[in-house]
């Protein structure tokens, strides 16, 4: 399981640079002007794992396999998208097809760049906001109301819930912040609504802002109830994917840096799609594997294989912190701090795995 992601924003917010850091090399085409980019130029990207390199001295392996991440740098919007004007429809489509959205908001200032308005990272969402409503709304005008006489229970309801939508819409309200019920989500589910995507917010700031907390971004440019902000220098982050080992290290101290901006945005885009990771551990390989919050064992060991899934008999689990303290499966065992699960054991964030199956 990978995830998409859509890069979002006006022309020349920085979003093909932010892409071209993620993938640490120049890919998609930076120029300071509108629509340079047009098809979306799609990546993948490894998610940082520290426990994978460790586990990996453990079970004495060369072998690891990373997590990945799948972004897609889309054409800058403008206002009237949703209507055709810019690229339009073929920007909203693309955005449909991604499972999250990243909004890159400009808070940095270059002459280089065209670009008439003033920075205002908050007037640029709005017209982001605006038209991905708009579009919302003509998605949902389609919709007919069911016929009275043969309406089902179910016609009905998904009536009712188009009426509930479109309202919200026209107070300018994303679906995203709209409270449905968990039978609405599931008739809401094939509108395949853009503003019901989970959203990221990243502020691409001056290089001498790159060390500042999200907090205070976002009170400095009064976002603070969009939630959570993510400021990112992404020109920075390209100078930082061009270093290796202690350099970049040693830059991010010069920059008051604790962590990369990038590791930020790819662990956020875990957690507003609601999955997490598990681990396996083998003389072969060390592999972190993404699945959904909640799933079973045997939806885990699918993602493996679907032989697995269809085959399990046991899932042999312990935890990441125990696996290192005691050395592997034989020291964990002999700690009994292995256990085998059955199918109803959901699985936990960091889990090291070996399942058991017939094929």
């Amino acid at each position: 399981m990978s995830l998409s992601i859509g890069i979002v924003g006006l022309p020349n917010a920085g979003k093909s640079t932010l892409f071209n850091a993620l993938l640490s090399r120049q890919i998609a085409n930076c120029a300071p002007y509108p629509f340079c980019t047009i098809e979306p130029n799609v990546g993948v990207v490894e998610v940082p794992d520290l426990r994978l390199k460790v586990l990996a001295e453990i079970v004495h392996t060369e072998k690891i396999v990373p997590a990945i991440v799948e972004f897609k740098d889309i054409a800058g919007l403008v206002a009237g998208a949703s209507k055709g004007e810019g690229l339009g429809n073929k920007f909203l489509s693309h955005i449909r097809e991604s499972a999250a959205i990243v909004h890159v908001l400009r808070a940095f200032s270059d002459e280089k760049v065209i670009r008439e308005e003033e920075i205002n990272p908050r007037s640029d969402f709005e017209i982001i906001k605006t038209e991905l409503c708009l579009a919302d709304l003509q998605t949902l005008e389609k919709q007919r109301e069911p016929n009275p006489s043969v309406a089902t229970k179910e016609d009905r309801a998904r009536w009712e819930l188009v009426l509930k939508l479109r309202r919200a819409l026209e107070e300018g309200v994303e679906i995203r912040k709209v409270d449905l019920s968990g039978e609405e989500k599931l008739l809401a589910k094939p509108f395949f609504l853009l503003t019901a995507k989970p959203a990221i917010f990243v502020l691409n700031v001056e290089e001498n802002q790159a060390g500042r907390t999200g907090g205070e971004m976002a009170n400095f440019w009064n976002l603070s109830d969009m939630g959570e902000i993510i400021p990112i220098c992404a020109k920075v982050e390209m100078e930082l994917s061009d270093l290796s080992g202690q350099e970049r290290i040693d830059y991010q101290g010069e920059l008051g840096l604790r962590e990369s901006g990038l590791e930020k945005l790819i662990n956020k885009g875990y957690e507003v799609l609601g999955l997490q990771t598990f681990l396996t551990a083998g003389e072969k390989e060390v592999r972190a594997w993404t699945i959904n919050k909640g799933d079973t064992a045997p939806k885990a060991a699918g993602v493996i294989h679907t032989d697995f899934e269809k085959g399990f008999i046991k899932a042999q689990v312990c935890s990441y912190e125990n696996f290192v303290l005691y050395k592997g499966w034989r020291g964990a065992a002999e700690a009994g701090k292995v256990k085998l699960e059955g199918k109803e054991y959901q699985m936990r964030e960091g889990d090291v795995v070996e399942f058991k199956f017939n094929i």
